[in-house]
């Protein structure tokens, strides 16, 4: 993979040091978090993205909060990330990384026994997902799960582009018989905050409510 792809993963609080290059699959399955994942939101024809909040039930922290952040900026961001970026399960919106192999094409494997016949079904369109492979029987990365749509995201372990694959999402309710292209990995990952991006982002927010 891309140095900026691992780079932008550990920026995101992944821990990177088990990969050591020898495959897309094997090192994407290497990657630990001890951290959920926040998508960031975006303007929609419906909606501005700065009237959402980042993370759900956010307000309501820095309402409760308030005076804790005039006094001291750095005692509550890290009362911030104590209470959401962990491995929490409470419904926040937040996205877990997976980083496991989904195998329904290779037979003898667990996932080919449970989803084989599901994935030979006519109903089932795989063209853009054989649009980046040279494989007519590929594996998987499940990459992410969670509460956003899509709530499941892969990468296709045999991408001719190792580098930086196309990733793909489709939710649970039309799982894998909707797919939707994501775009490459590198620019998927941007969706998501850091720490640093998020206090950047709320400072500023809040600095402008608070001087009203």
């Amino acid at each position: 993979m891309k140095r900026e792809i691992l780079e932008r993963i550990e920026e995101l609080g992944g821990n990177i040091s088990s990969v050591v290059g020898k495959s897309l699959a094997e090192d994407l399955c290497s990657i630990t978090f001890d951290t959920v994942l926040y998508r960031k939101n975006v303007d929609t024809p419906w909606s501005n993205a700065d009237d959402e909040e980042p993370i759900e039930g956010l307000g309501d922290f820095v309402d409760e909060n308030i005076e804790l952040y005039k006094k001291d900026k750095d005692v509550f961001f890290n009362r911030l990330y104590e209470k959401y970026f962990i491995l929490t399960e409470e419904t926040y919106g937040q996205y877990f990384w997976s980083g496991e192999m989904f195998t329904p094409f290779r037979e003898g494997s667990t996932d080919f026994e449970e989803w084989n016949d599901f994935f030979n079904d006519d109903l089932h369109s795989f063209k853009e997902i054989f649009d980046v492979t040279d494989n007519k029987d590929p594996d998987f990365v499940h990459l992410f799960y969670g509460y956003g749509y899509p709530d499941c995201i892969y990468v296709v372990s045999q991408d001719v582009n190792s580098e930086n694959p196309t990733v793909f999402g489709t939710d649970h309710e039309e799982w894998f018989i909707e797919v939707d292209v994501e775009g490459d990995l590198e620019k998927y990952l941007q969706r998501f905050w850091t720490k640093k991006e998020l206090r950047e982002y709320m400072e500023h927010r809040i600095d402008l409510w608070i001087q009203g």
